[in-house]
């Protein structure tokens, strides 16, 4: 560890990517901590605490949601407009060749899209949120041009949080999305940190010994699914051009458990959100039936086995649907054919896909149940304790475990690449 810090600062490229990563982050606190005018900050406070939905969005926003800040809702709709994108890929075949098969010219068509998708939708959840905090006495009388300066202002931050993504995962070193949310999350341990040891009680030891013994399995299993893989053994058959021989050589390929990584919990999480959001905004209906059916859908969506399920769900769906846009057979088997690859006991062409095919989903389907289960699993901790605060942390160990092994590899193999320029 120490000759990888010595090896970071020694290399000018990677020291300055890194230097750069971290300046982008501490913009993005600066903007999370600057307040919209005329908040109720008791009345905000009460309401967070009462609602387990609205504090699991402020992780995502990194407390600019709790601080009611001009970047109130994060990377929240960026995120959305991005599973409408690759949902439509496996709709539209056009948007799809355009995405897979098009190189960089058609993957950038492909983010301007969803940047333009990201405009309106941001816009809608800035005017929803809004709507709901008026509705809890969060913000003081307003007029309609208030509105409409707290809605673009929103929007604006959302908009400048994507950019600052955009500009991160240009570095190479992870993704930039999930590399905000984590920034959001670990800044909110000082104060977790001193509200633990403000409310300290001797009396909840076992509350606590099981909070910890549920942090470190939590830890252990992203690790052991992150790290997990299945290797498929690859042969390559000798060709002779001229007095030459090559190929005959034997590899592996390597399939993760977890192709998918962090993007399947907030994947999950962003639209898991949207129908208690739009519950709450329709709860303040004129018309009585609309508040009436609003009002019965957001109590329902409040019930813990309800959002538990829903959750969990979620989670399994978004981690195949992932892999399938990650993971291409087809590609793969054909890009072996060429190279006059093959698997051992596997036909080349289509029944290697198959194969593969086969094997992912297989290894996908156990860490999709367990990413799904480690996700459920502080919510049954907390229906026992009866904390709920707990819910949060489940989540934020999650993301700030898989974002840490993301750019930990991403930077192993930037050091890896240039030890063998040096070589």
């Amino acid at each position: 560890m120490r000759e990888t810090f010595a090896n970071i600062v020694r290399i000018p490229e990677l020291r300055n990517k890194i230097l750069f990563i971290l300046g982008l982050l501490v913009v993005y606190r600066i903007a999370a901590n600057i307040p919209l005018p005329g908040v109720d900050v008791l009345a905000l406070k009460r309401l967070f605490e009462g609602n387990a939905f609205l504090g699991l969005l402020d992780v995502f926003s990194g407390g600019g949601l709790s601080n009611i800040s001009i970047a109130l809702l994060g990377v929240g709709p960026y995120i959305t407009a991005s599973i409408i994108m690759q949902l439509l890929t496996t709709i539209v075949p056009s948007l799809e060749r355009l995405y897979k098969e098009e190189g960089e010219i058609g993957r950038q068509k492909f983010n301007m899209w969803t940047r333009w998708i990201t405009l309106p939708l941001a816009a809608l959840q800035s005017f929803s949120m809004l709507s709901l905090l008026r509705s809890q006495n969060i913000l003081g009388a307003m007029t309609p041009f208030d509105v409409t300066v707290i809605v673009v202002t929103a929007t604006a931050g959302t908009i400048f949080l994507m950019w600052l993504g955009e500009l991160i995962t240009e570095k190479g070193l992870g993704n930039g999305v999930s590399m905000i949310i984590f920034a959001g999350i670990v800044s909110s341990l000082p104060t977790g940190v001193s509200r633990f040891i403000a409310t300290w009680d001797p009396a909840q030891i076992f509350t606590y010994l099981l909070f910890a013994l549920v942090a470190a399995v939590t830890i252990a299993g992203v690790i052991f699914i992150n790290e997990g893989q299945r290797t498929i053994p690859v042969a390559y058959a000798k060709r002779v051009r001229g007095a030459q021989v090559y190929g005959g050589s034997a590899t592996h390929l390597p399939l993760r458990v977890n192709q998918a990584g962090v993007i399947p919990i907030i994947f999950a999480v962003s639209l898991i959100l949207i129908p208690t959001m739009m519950a709450n905004f329709l709860a303040q209906s004129g018309n009585a039936t609309v508040a009436g059916i609003a009002a019965t859908a957001s109590v329902w969506l409040q019930d813990q086995w309800v959002y538990g399920i829903a959750y969990f769900l979620l989670v399994v769906v978004f981690t195949y649907f992932y892999t399938a846009v990650v993971f291409d057979p087809i590609k793969i088997a054909e890009n072996l054919q060429k190279q006059g690859g093959y698997i051992p006991g596997i036909r080349p062409g289509n029944t290697t896909a198959e194969y593969l095919y086969h094997i992912i989903n297989r290894i996908t389907l156990a860490g999709a149940f367990f990413l799904g289960a480690i996700a459920v699993l502080p919510f049954i901790v907390q229906g026992l304790t009866g904390i709920q605060a707990f819910s949060i942390g489940g989540i934020s160990i999650l993301i700030v475990v898989s974002v840490v092994l993301e750019t930990v590899k991403h930077v192993q193999s930037q050091l890896t690449m240039r030890s063998y320029e040096s070589f």
